[in-house]
């Protein structure tokens, strides 16, 4: 059994964390959404553990299932994943998950607790989780030796409160040497450690892990008897572990652990500060997120259900299905989970700066996730935007993934100078707080990396979608080279960015073949580049623009069958012969629906989009068509139903017929609000609506978009709505750098 949410609050008690923890179980797809296929995992790959707002730190129960630690699942990277557990279990609780990434190679899941009745012989077993709870900044479950289990965290911290039943020898464990995931090449081995009791009650420690220090201070309000563990076997009297050097092949567990007597419904608290800048500042972080003394819990939990009120605040809307107010509440939680804000925490350089982790990846959020960051939360965004800068400096490259580990991009294979699209956003926005100059040299500089070099010499690179990132790039950092009056950089910036027109084949008016990250080329060929203008003159001008799109879309197309469980290489060969739109299941296309505003279809936009919105999203644990990916695919949902989008790097917002009837949005500059007339409640599969006339703060809007600068002002955004296209939006066009004829 679960429970969502036993919060009062009803912003929190909107949001169910356990959406997108289990296989993709959506109802069956009717009209235009029967005919996308989905070929990466059928599960989002979230957790439904305890986070705080962009916080450093989550915890959760541990399987060492795929691929947060949580949950019933192999490794998996197509279709259906098969299952590792056939009921949800765990042995212990974690700190440090991905939320709804895919395969990130190594994992966290770092200071295993686990409350036990039994030897520590028994360390490791899986107990069935039930009465399982979660709402945000809380999760809570029993396990089946009857002992009740609850975690809270702060910004730098963890809680965790359990409630034994009568037993003369329990024992509270924490386990220093278990890392990562129970899959194949999922273990993560620390390289070196250290612990030691310094008082009852209170212990710290290190572990150098992917050779990231991660240090613990810890504290419990027991008395019961401490003492510290290696390879299973207790070590009365000491009082220290010292490892200079850990093998694989020579890693024993270790770790600390409380025994005593329990009377039956006792409390016994735990409380974790975490670092990556050593002990000392592990327990700073302890006394600012918790204060000093026992009895932290409740607080802290109040503490951090408050931030996320004000977080999930910052979005409402009117809706009366409450199983549609769960899936939008869920998705603006879910965006707000990731990146890791650590400030002050970095373990690479040694200054007090902002510092930001699990940025996974760059590809994953760039175009949904970043511009909600930068939309609700500006100042956020800025020191993002800085910690990414310090991150060029001192490691060499802005990059495409970012994780609490040291070690070259792992990522690059997946894109190219993404990062350059958040600048350009932030500098055409005007926010203070960003050194221009010094970001430009860094956004010049990382531009020649790996793939940047076959561009510069030859005009391309393959695979051909870095192409499109370059050259994208490349205007992106011609609109912070003209902020600072650098016209010469900015056109030299500006020819480069035409090279876009190397990736297409003009025969086609798709890419070119290619190798290609996840997806084929026409997923990639419908990329929303600063040229799009051109780019559909390129494909033979707007009917023929329409008519790829027609295509991709499945308009006409019969019913696909999605794949199962191991899919044969033919099964997926077939599958990615339709050329068809992933249905959101993956993330090349995520911006394909609204490239019909540029060729003054937006009807066509407000068909696919309430497709999308209405049947590839749900409630339960399988209301994601695919991974969540740190929140960029439950971002595009946020956007699509509130009827904006972003488009990445350009300062442009598209409009679209809104899911709800009304909106507000709290936006840097003060409040955006949504209206709707002739608002119709959708069904799944039913008829869409249409945008047949838009006022912006009581002006005619007669063109499709918003700019940045006008959103962020704040305004009034009233749509009106019918069942058939007018001439709205397709008299003029979205901007793009060729001029119109």
């Amino acid at each position: 059994m679960i429970t969502a949410s036993s919060a009062t609050d009803p912003v929190l008690a909107a949001v169910d964390p356990f959406i997108g923890t289990g296989v993709t179980d959506l109802p069956r797809q009717q009209g235009l959404a029967a005919t996308w296929w989905w070929p990466k995992p059928q599960v989002g790959n979230t957790h439904p553990g305890a986070t705080a707002p962009f916080g450093m730190v989550s915890a959760c129960a541990y399987s060492g299932a795929y691929p947060t630690g949580y949950g019933l699942y192999q490794l998996n990277t197509e279709g259906v994943p098969l299952t590792l557990h056939d009921r949800y279990v765990a042995s212990g609780f974690t700190h440090f998950q991905q939320s709804g990434t895919g395969a990130i190679r190594k994992y966290y899941n770092y200071f295993r607790v686990t409350p036990m009745l039994t030897s520590l012989d028994d360390l490791g077993t899986e107990w069935e989780l039930v009465e399982e709870q979660a709402e945000p900044g809380w999760y809570a479950a029993t396990l089946a030796s009857g002992i009740r289990c609850e975690i809270t965290v702060g910004p730098k911290s963890a809680v965790h409160r359990y409630t034994f039943p009568a037993h003369r020898d329990a024992r509270l464990v924490v386990d220093f040497s278990l890392g990562g995931l129970q899959i194949p090449y999922g273990r993560t081995v620390p390289l070196r450690a250290h612990l030691q009791t310094l008082a009852p009650g209170v212990a710290q420690g290190e572990v150098v892990v992917e050779g990231a220090p991660l240090a613990v201070h810890c504290e419990t309000d027991t008395d019961w008897r401490q003492l510290l563990w290696y390879d299973r076997r207790l070590m009365p009297g000491g009082t220290r572990l010292d490892f200079d050097y850990i093998r694989p092949t020579t890693l024993r567990p270790f770790g600390l652990l409380w025994r005593g007597n329990a009377e039956a419904g006792q409390t016994v608290e735990l409380r974790f500060g975490f670092s990556l800048r050593g002990v000392d500042q592990a327990r700073r972080n302890l006394y600012a997120d918790c204060g000093l003394g026992p009895d932290t819990f409740d607080r802290r939990r109040a503490q951090t259900q408050d931030a996320w009120s004000d977080h999930l605040g910052t979005i409402s809307v009117d809706v009366d299905d409450t199983d549609r107010r769960t899936v939008f509440a869920t998705a603006l939680y879910h965006s707000m989970i990731k990146p890791c804000f650590a400030p002050d925490e970095s373990p690479q350089w040694s200054m007090d700066t902002p510092y930001a982790f699990d940025i996974c990846t760059m590809w994953d959020i760039y175009r949904t996730q970043l511009p909600l960051l930068h939309t609700l939360f500006p100042e956020r965004a800025v020191e993002l935007a800085n910690a990414l800068l310090h991150v060029c400096e001192e490691e060499g490259n802005l990059p495409i993934g970012y994780r609490m580990a040291k070690g070259a991009d792992r990522f690059a294979r997946q894109g190219s100078a993404l990062a350059h699209t958040f600048f350009a956003d932030l500098c055409q926005l005007g926010v203070a707080g960003i050194d221009w100059e010094w970001a430009l040299v860094h956004l010049d500089a990382d531009l020649r990396r790996q793939y940047g070099e076959d561009f510069l010499q030859r005009g391309l690179a393959h695979p051909i979608s870095h192409t499109l990132d370059l050259a994208a790039a490349y205007h992106c950092s011609a609109v912070v080279a003209r902020k600072l009056r650098d016209q010469r950089l900015a056109e030299q910036f500006d020819a480069l960015s035409t090279r876009w027109v190397n990736a297409f084949d003009r025969s086609t008016g798709l890419l070119l073949d290619s190798e290609f990250y996840e997806g084929g080329k026409w997923n990639y060929s419908f990329r929303l580049l600063h040229d799009m203008r051109g780019r559909i003159a390129l494909a033979g001008g707007e009917q023929a623009y329409v008519e790829l799109l027609d295509r991709f879309f499945g308009y006409g197309a019969e019913r696909v069958s999605q794949v199962g469980a191991q899919p044969s290489a033919e099964e997926m060969a077939r599958g990615y012969a339709l050329n068809r739109f992933e249905g959101l299941n993956n993330e090349p296309d995520y911006e394909a629906p609204w490239g019909y505003h540029w060729a003054g279809r937006p009807d066509r936009t407000a068909e696919v989009v309430h497709a999308a919105v209405h049947q590839q999203f749900g409630t339960g644990r399988g209301g994601l068509p695919g991974n969540d990916d740190s929140g960029g695919l439950s971002a595009w949902y946020v956007w699509a139903s509130l009827g904006l989008f972003p488009v990445a790097g350009q300062g442009l917002f598209l409009v679209n017929a809104p899911a709800f009837r009304h909106a507000e949005l709290a936006v840097g500059g003060g409040t955006v609000t949504v209206e709707t007339e002739n608002f119709r409640e959708p069904e799944p599969g039913g008829p869409e609506q249409y945008v047949t006339d838009v006022h912006w703060n009581g002006t005619p809007l007669h063109r499709s978009w918003l700019s940045g600068r006008q959103l962020h002002r704040g305004g009034r955004l009233r749509i009106t709505l019918g069942d058939e296209p007018t001439g709205w939006g397709t008299d003029t066009r979205p901007p793009s750098v060729t001029p119109p004829p």
